[in-house]
């Protein structure tokens, strides 16, 4: 298994960056839009009139496109590697919240989590299934800030009290300890006074190839891709 690595699409770092923050501010005006279809009570004509309008801007953005979403780009000092296309946390993905995790001094991570309409699942509360992949995005952070990047293996998922949306809540989560290339780590996403609404544990595991791996191996071994 090996770490894709999308070196700013071979622009130059200003220009990457520059067309990241378009990307990422596209993506925002795609939520708001999501949200706006979600909650619509407007006249079926003006529904009609819209969806037409969207199949425009769609054409367009089809002109020019990637065979996948953008995956893993180092920052512009070039020690730490972001995912604008992750499903949770990308910047450039509509479909993420998106996700901002913080790494704590303890080596454990947080985020602020607020939960939108889009994301109902019983009335008035949020899927299970959408907390349960927050959680597994937590965790997968949790264990490569405490110890060293694994992927998912198993995930469980305790549901304590229904997750409301449009409220403002914390996940947080921590590396507890490890065998081998196996690691085990907890999370949750709580009410702000603490109140755990959903609680989660996961054992992660380190692909083979990637034991020792340091983001200044990864550059140097997809370097040649970057002009692809």
């Amino acid at each position: 298994m090996t770490l894709d690595l999308d070196l700013a699409d071979a622009l130059s770092r200003a220009e990457g960056d520059a067309r990241l923050a378009a990307l990422a501010a596209l993506a925002q005006q795609a939520r708001d839009l999501i949200d706006a279809v979600a909650l619509t009570d407007v006249p079926g004509d003006e529904i009609t009139a819209v969806a037409g309008e969207i199949a425009v801007l769609s054409e367009r953005l089809r002109a020019t496109m990637r065979d996948r979403p953008r995956s893993f780009q180092l920052t512009e000092d070039q020690n730490t590697l972001i995912d604008p296309g992750n499903a949770v946390g990308g910047v450039a993905n509509p479909h993420a919240l998106p996700l901002v995790v913080e790494v704590t001094p303890e080596r454990t991570v947080r985020a602020d989590v607020q939960f939108r309409p889009v994301h109902a699942g019983p009335p008035g509360f949020v899927h299970g299934g959408v907390t349960s992949m927050v959680l597994d995005q937590l965790l997968g952070e949790a264990v490569a800030a405490g110890h060293f990047p694994a992927m998912t293996g198993t995930l469980t998922i305790r549901y304590r009290r229904p997750v409301p949306y449009g409220e403002p809540l914390v996940g947080t989560a921590e590396y507890t300890h490890s065998e081998g290339r196996k690691s085990w780590v907890e999370g949750r996403i709580a009410l702000p006074d603490g109140t755990p609404l959903v609680e989660a544990t996961g054992l992660f595991i380190t692909p083979s190839a990637w034991v020792g791996l340091t983001i200044a191996d990864v550059e140097e071994a997809t370097a040649p891709a970057a002009g692809q």
